[in-house]
């Protein structure tokens, strides 16, 4: 079988505009979470959400390309151009009909829709609509943009699955690539929900924390007091290079993707199965595919909301799956700090633990203060500080509504 590695990495996250502010922001401890900017929140029962902080569209793009670019595009291009520099990939010279793209967004472009339907909605009842409206606002949009900006005529398409949307384009960019029918894939997702009906929508939902005088503290998963995730937005981008050909030409590499799992828990809308049955499963399916034995895994990185339900079912998953070996695990939630990117998830947690492994430092779960008698405390959930750790091999989840698993095998380079 193909070997498949990562070569390249490129983020903006709440936590920062750039790889590098990105993981500074991880390692040590920061809450993205702040009051939101984007408009005014007075009736809105969530008044906070883990922004990208001080974004400019014009630093990045001129005004007549922004305009045709929903906010999740515009994410979207800026992490994979980091990602790209990033792999020291010589486009001048690359096969390009080798070179596939895989993007994901849970929703799009929503920041479009509100737009042009609030326009709609407020005027005589005319459909004065954009020319651009429906090719910002669909989810498939950003894959062809960066596909056109690059020139990269390999397979190229969306893959939507709620907050497991951004890992299951990273495992088809696996499955392809050892089905031979490309070398390299930008994988990876963005979202940008923070918004009137983003915001109010999740609100309906009771999905969201609304504990708007503790906003900075206010995401905390497997604390009792959780009660619900913190908007978040931004993007995540993965080189995804098949491994004989990134050695080739001389490539550097942050890990190998080394196993995947994906499955369906069959239960219900938007909650987990309680025991954690899909996610036993996906956890085993992605450890067996990657030829390994679970008390090879070092670290999780787990799927981690911070919502009431979610959080147990997801702990007695990994016992169910570990066993003795649970305890010896480094487990950390991310979203902590980040809050949840929804369809950017998979991406944005991929790459914290690529960085994990490579700078062996384990990210903290922050905002921890109050067991929860349902999930076991003998659990190293990282609490509150990051730990030093050598990580072998590490798992990354991510679950969506709808009952979507994910779940990926990265293990060392070399190792």
């Amino acid at each position: 079988m193909r070997r498949v590695v990562v070569t390249g990495l490129g983020a903006l996250t709440p936590l920062g505009n750039n790889l590098h502010e990105y993981w500074e922001g991880l390692k040590n401890g920061v809450s993205g979470s702040v009051m939101i900017t984007r408009f005014n929140t007075e009736k809105f029962k969530t008044k906070f959400a883990c922004e990208v902080k001080g974004y400019d569209s014009a630093k990045y793009f001129d005004r007549k390309e922004a305009n045709k670019l929903d906010l999740y595009s515009q994410f979207a291009l800026i992490a994979t151009d980091e990602a790209i520099t990033d792999s020291g990939i010589d486009l001048k010279t690359i096969d390009k009909d080798r070179v596939g793209v895989i993007w994901s967004s849970g929703i799009g472009g929503l920041d479009t829709f509100h737009n042009q339907i609030s326009g709609f909605v407020k005027g005589d009842g005319s459909p004065r609509f954009s020319p651009f409206f429906i090719p910002k606002m669909i989810a498939n949009m950003a894959s062809g943009i960066i596909s056109i900006k690059y020139g990269f005529r390999g397979p190229n398409f969306a893959i939507v699955s709620a907050c497991a949307s951004s890992t299951h384009s990273i495992i088809d960019a696996v499955n392809y690539i050892r089905l031979g029918k490309a070398d390299i894939f930008i994988a990876g997702g963005s979202e940008a929900t923070i918004n009137e009906i983003g915001i109010g929508g999740f609100n309906a939902m009771m999905a969201l924390s609304t504990r708007n005088d503790e906003f900075k503290t206010a995401s905390r998963p497997f604390d009792l007091t959780r009660d619900g995730f913190v908007m978040g937005e931004g993007a995540g981008a993965l080189i995804v290079e098949e491994f004989e050909h990134a050695k080739a030409r001389g490539a550097k590499i942050y890990a190998e993707l080394a196993g995947t799992g994906m499955t369906a828990d069959a239960f219900h809308l938007t909650a987990p199965h309680p025991e954690g049955l899909g996610a036993c499963n996906v956890m085993k399916l992605a450890i067996s595919d990657a030829e390994l034995k679970p008390e090879d895994i070092d670290y999780i990185n787990v799927h981690g909301t911070a919502t009431p339900l979610g959080d147990i079912s997801e702990a007695k998953a990994i016992i169910s799956v570990f066993g003795e070996h649970s305890y010896k695990l480094n487990i950390s939630a991310t979203k902590s700090m980040t809050g949840h990117l929804l369809g950017a998830a998979g991406a944005v947690e991929a790459i914290a633990t690529i960085m994990a492994i490579v700078h062996e430092i384990v990210p903290p779960t922050i905002n921890y203060k109050v067991p929860d008698p349902g999930i076991d405390q003998n659990l190293n959930l990282t609490l509150n500080k990051a730990q030093k750790r050598n990580i072998r091999a590490a798992l990354s989840n991510t679950f969506g509504f709808g009952g979507h698993n994910a779940s990926i095998v990265i293990k060392k380079a070399g190792a």
